[in-house]
């Protein structure tokens, strides 16, 4: 039996549990996403006592999540209206971003939280919050704090996404980009910049990627799961190789980009002749889509299971196909996103890769128009490289 000291903060006290006692996780529908379930603990003291989810919770983007937090006050007849609920998301060593607040019956949404997030009420002493249409942004860690009067105490939750990490340099080539410009590709991609437990993750899961790339939080990192010579040496372990923090603006590396599920297919175009760029991008149109980004093939390739032995267009300008049950006709033994480089966009035919969403806009038409990506149309390389994720 666990016993729990009161600690010297006067009329209230929050004690945050970070371990996993009496913490299960229990499967909900998929709108729900998964959450944890959290069993609150009570001393004899009169105080207040907060717990929140450890490790972490899951889901996936588009679903539904609950950030466990719960308290229980002591003595009963306490006045609710003066307990202060507050949840941020931690996004730098000491940033917050408000997400929402609640003292009694007034509740606060905060920027982009607005119209997604709502308190749970799931009985007395539920200071949880659901997050609705979970977007890529939302993933990141998020404090609890619950105040009474003067005293207050906080809780975090780690908010985790299912999805796949992949490399990305641009047109122009490697080692090419900034620690900002690493993030806008990311977002022109449909993706962000990968958090360090993220491709801690993918590496685990097999990727192997011979370049440095820029993480969210400014460190420069590679997975390496083949140890080799053009790869810091044969000799030394598999892992993830640290370059450690570096400087955002003068150095330049690749990007390690995630994304999750996608709101919408990624589908080759069938058709009796191969297209140059423009041609793709047409082709994409006519057929209510747009061009696929390379985040929502990897997307297709990692969840949605797409296998298609064809190299196609894709938004950047890149020509790549997705592998997920490997043969020696389709570019060897590993699965994978094989990316054969960035062809003329004038004079090279290939098939394309569409996307299209699930959700229409007013005037029926999915997305905006492709542009065209760069001005150097010239071939930089047509080297076949996978990126393996198993």
């Amino acid at each position: 039996m666990l016993v729990v000291h009161p600690l010297s903060l006067g009329t209230v006290t929050c004690l945050v549990l970070a371990f996993a006692l009496f913490a299960t996780s229990l499967p909900t529908n998929v709108e729900k996403g998964r959450r944890k379930v959290v069993h609150v603990l009570e001393d004899d003291t009169g105080a207040v006592i907060v717990q929140t989810a450890p490790g972490k919770v899951v889901t996936h983007r588009g679903g539904s999540i609950t950030l466990p937090c719960r308290y229980h006050h002591e003595p009963e007849g306490s006045d609710p209206n003066r307990i202060r609920i507050k949840w941020t998301k931690v996004t730098d060593a000491l940033v917050f971003e408000d997400v929402f607040v609640a003292l009694g019956l007034q509740q606060r949404v905060f920027g982009s939280y607005q119209g997604r997030v709502s308190l749970e009420q799931n009985g007395p002493g539920d200071a949880s919050v659901i997050i609705h249409n979970i977007t890529l942004e939302d993933y990141g860690r998020y404090e609890c704090e619950v105040t009474n009067d003067m005293e207050d105490d906080t809780g975090f939750v780690n908010l985790d996404l299912e999805g796949v990490v992949f490399p990305y340099y641009p047109r122009v080539g490697r080692y090419k980009l900034n620690y900002q410009q690493a993030e806008d590709v990311c977002k022109e991609q449909d993706a962000i910049l990968a958090s360090h437990a993220q491709l801690h993750k993918a590496w685990l899961e097999g990727l192997d990627w011979c370049n440095a790339g820029w993480l969210e939080d400014g460190s420069v990192q590679y997975p390496i799961s083949h140890p080799r010579d053009q790869c810091g040496r044969k000799d030394t372990p598999a892992g993830v190789r640290n370059y450690g923090y570096r400087h955002k603006e003068d150095e330049r590396y690749d990007a390690f980009c995630f994304t999750s599920n996608l709101n919408g297919k990624v589908y080759f175009l069938k058709r009796f002749k191969k297209v140059n760029y423009a041609e793709a991008v047409k082709a994409c149109v006519r057929d209510g889509s747009v061009v696929a980004k390379v985040g929502q093939l990897y997307a297709a390739w990692k969840i949605q299971l797409l296998d298609r032995c064809e190299a196609g267009w894709l938004e950047d300008g890149s020509i790549r196909y997705p592998i997920v049950n490997p043969r020696t006709r389709c570019g060897g033994p590993q699965p994978g996103v094989r990316h054969l480089g960035f062809p003329d966009l004038k004079f090279r035919i290939y098939g394309v890769y569409c996307f299209r969403s699930n959700e229409e806009n007013v005037n029926g038409v999915v997305g905006k128009p492709t542009r065209r990506p760069g001005k150097n149309s010239k071939d930089i390389q047509m080297n076949t490289t996978t990126t393996k994720t198993l």
